[in-house]
C-alpha cells in the first residue's frame, strides 16, 4: 500500500500529540484536562479577531463581555450585573459587577491584577472600531452613536437608531473586555499574549502544535450550588490538520470530543437514521440539536443569463429536488429540510410552511420557459470541494426536470471573493448567525446591503421588503417584530433569490466520561461547566 507525504505528516502529528499528552499527564491528572483538536488551526487569541469558530472557542474560555447567551439563546448577565433600556430603545445603561478581575500579569504592577471597570469597556470598544487595528468585528458597533463610563461601574451606550438585536450583538466575543496596559504593551502581539477575565487563563501556545489554557482560580461565576467555576484544571488544544488522524485519536480516547460530522466517518459513527451506531453506545455519546446555520444556493439576480432572470426557472430550481431524501442520503438525517424561508429552525420568525417537492410542476415550468425562449436553461453552480457531493446531487436532480446544471469547484477563499463581487451565477453558501435575532438573516435581502459592501450577495431588491425591514427595527415588542420577520422572509422567497437546502444541526461526539457539556444553537464551545469522571 502506498503511503504518501500526507500519511507520514499525519503520523508525525499523531506521535507529537502523544508525546505532548504524556508530558502533560506528568503534571496533571488526565481527568482534569479537557483535550480537543482544532484541525483548522487558531490564528489569534485576540477577541477583536474572533471571527470564526476555531478562534471564538478558545477566546470564549479566556474573555468575558457585558452579557452572554444561555443554551436557549436568552441574554444573561456576564460582567454586567443588570441593565436598563430606555423606552425609545436608544439608550442602554449597564451596571458592572465589582468582583471581576483580569488574569494576573506583571504589566499591572506589584498587585499583578486589577478589577475591571467601565472605562475598560470604553477602551475595548474604541479599539474594536480603530481602523489601525482592522478588526473584522468593527461592524458590531455600526448602530452605536456614543458610549461612555458614567462612573467606575456604570457604562452607557447610545444607539443611532433602535435596534432590537443589540444585546445579542454585545454577546459576541468581539465585544469582550481587554486591559489597556497589556494591549498597549503588546500591540499586535496581544494575539499570542492574551490577558482576559475568563474561566481559564493563557498558559502556552506552540503555534501549529498545541495550545494550553489553565484554570482561573479567581473566576467570578459560580454554579447553581454556589461552587466556583470552572471545574477543569486545564484545556489542551492540538492542531492536527488531518481529520482522519483526529478521528483515530478520538476513538483511542486521546481526545474528549469531536465536533461536526465529516463524510469520511459519518457512516462509521451513525446509522442511516442519524443515531449512534450500536457498537459505540457504551463508549461515546451523541449530542445534537438545531444549529443557526442555513445552507443554501444563492442566485445572483443581476446576472445576464436569461435562465437566471426567469421566475419560472428559479421556482423550478426550488421545487425540483427532494430535500428530505438529500439529507437522508448525504447526511444520515443530520439536519432539517429547509422550509419556505431563510430563517433556520430554532430561531423565532422561521417559516411554518414546507417547500412542496413537485418534479412534475418543475418540469412544466421548464417546458414553458423553453417554449418562450426557444432555448433550454443552462446554469453554472460554483462550490468548494467540501460540498461537491451535495452539488452533484442537485446536478442529477436538475437534469431530471430539464435544467442543465454545470458544477464548478473553486478554493474556498476564491469562491468567497467571487461570490462577493457578483461573478457567479449560482453559488453554494451558508449563513451562520452572528447573534440570535432573525434580522441577522433578513439583512441579506435588504437593498442597502448589496455586496461587496454588505451581505446581500444575490442583489435582491424590493421596496416593500425594505419598508418592512425598517418598520421591524422600530418595533420593540418581540411578538410583533417576529411576525414582521415572517412576513419579510415570505416576501423575499416569493422571488426565489436563493434555494434553501437545509437548516444545519449541531453535532458533537463526546467520551462517556465527559459530563456537563451542553450544546447551543450557535455551536459555541462552553467549558466552564464541564468535568470528567
Amino acid at each position: 500500500m502506498f503511503k504518501g507525504p500526507l500519511f507520514h505528516l499525519s503520523i508525525a502529528y499523531v506521535m507529537l500529540f502523544i508525546l505532548n499528552a504524556c508530558t502533560d499527564a506528568n503534571v496533571l491528572d488526565s481527568k482534569s484536562v479537557f483535550r480537543y483538536n482544532e484541525y483548522r488551526n487558531v490564528t489569534s487569541l485576540d477577541p477583536a479577531f474572533a471571527r470564526n469558530p476555531q478562534n471564538i472557542w478558545p477566546v470564549n474560555q479566556l474573555f468575558n463581555g457585558l452579557v452572554q447567551l444561555d443554551n436557549q439563546l436568552k441574554i444573561q448577565p456576564e460582567i454586567a450585573s443588570n441593565w436598563e433600556i430606555s423606552e425609545d430603545g436608544m439608550t442602554y445603561t449597564f451596571k458592572l459587577r465589582e468582583d471581576v478581575y483580569f488574569h494576573p500579569s506583571p504589566l499591572f504592577g506589584a498587585s499583578t491584577t486589577r478589577r475591571v471597570n467601565a472605562s475598560d469597556f470604553v477602551f475595548s470598544f474604541n479599539r474594536l472600531t480603530n481602523p489601525n487595528v482592522a478588526s473584522p468585528g468593527s461592524w458590531v458597533m455600526q448602530q452605536v452613536a456614543h458610549y461612555e463610563a458614567i462612573d467606575t461601574h456604570t457604562l452607557k451606550i447610545q444607539l443611532k437608531n433602535p435596534f432590537p438585536g443589540f444585546l445579542g450583538l454585545l454577546s459576541m466575543r468581539y465585544c469582550a473586555v481587554v486591559p489597556k496596559e497589556v494591549v498597549n504593551h503588546y500591540g499586535n502581539r496581544f494575539r499570542s499574549n492574551p490577558i482576559g477575565t475568563g474561566p481559564f487563563y493563557f498558559k502556552r501556545w506552540e503555534e501549529n502544535i498545541k495550545l494550553v489554557l489553565r484554570k482561573n482560580n479567581n473566576y467570578f461565576e459560580r454554579d447553581s450550588l454556589g461552587n466556583s467555576l470552572p471545574y477543569l484544571e486545564s484545556i489542551a488544544i492540538q492542531f492536527i490538520p488531518d481529520i482522519q488522524s483526529e478521528f483515530m485519536l478520538f476513538l483511542q480516547g486521546k481526545l474528549d470530543f469531536i465536533n461536526s460530522l465529516d463524510s469520511s466517518y459519518k457512516d462509521e459513527l451513525l446509522t442511516p437514521i442519524g443515531q449512534l451506531q450500536e457498537n459505540y453506545k457504551n463508549r461515546l455519546e451523541l449530542l445534537n440539536g438545531p444549529y443557526l446555520n442555513t445552507e443554501y444556493i444563492g442566485i445572483y439576480l443581476e446576472n445576464s443569463n436569461p435562465a437566471i432572470q426567469s421566475p419560472k426557472i428559479r421556482e423550478a430550481l426550488n421545487i425540483g429536488f427532494d430535500r428530505k431524501l438529500m439529507i437522508a442520503y448525504l447526511r444520515n438525517n443530520i439536519g432539517y429540510p429547509a422550509k419556505k424561508g431563510f430563517i433556520p429552525k430554532g430561531l423565532p420568525g422561521s417559516s411554518e410552511q414546507d417547500f412542496n417537492y413537485s418534479p412534475e410542476k418543475a418540469r412544466k415550468l421548464v417546458e414553458e420557459y423553453i417554449k418562450e425562449t426557444n432555448s433550454p436553461p443552462r446554469l453554472t453552480l460554483t462550490t468548494d470541494a467540501n460540498y461537491l457531493d451535495l452539488c452533484e446531487y442537485l446536478q442529477r436532480e436538475m437534469q431530471k426536470i430539464g435544467i442543465a446544471l454545470e458544477v464548478e469547484v473553486m478554493p474556498t477563499a476564491t469562491l468567497r471573493q467571487a461570490k462577493s463581487s457578483g461573478k457567479l451565477e449560482l453559488f453554494r453558501a451558508s449563513w451562520i448567525a452572528d447573534y440570535p435575532d432573525a434580522e441577522n438573516y433578513l439583512c441579506l435581502f435588504y437593498s442597502t446591503n448589496f455586496s461587496p459592501n454588505g451581505p446581500n450577495y444575490t442583489h435582491y431588491q424590493n421596496k416593500a421588503f425594505d419598508s418592512l425591514y425598517r418598520l421591524a427595527m422600530a418595533t420593540p415588542k418581540d411578538s410583533l417584530r417576529i411576525q414582521k420577520y415572517r412576513d419579510m422572509d415570505a416576501l423575499a422567497m416569493q422571488q426565489h433569490p436563493i434555494i434553501p437546502l437545509y437548516y444545519d444541526e449541531v453535532v458533537r461526539f463526546i467520551q462517556k466520561g465527559v459530563k456537563g457539556m451542553e450544546i447551543n444553537p450557535i455551536n459555541l464551545l462552553v467549558l466552564k461547566n464541564v468535568y470528567k469522571e
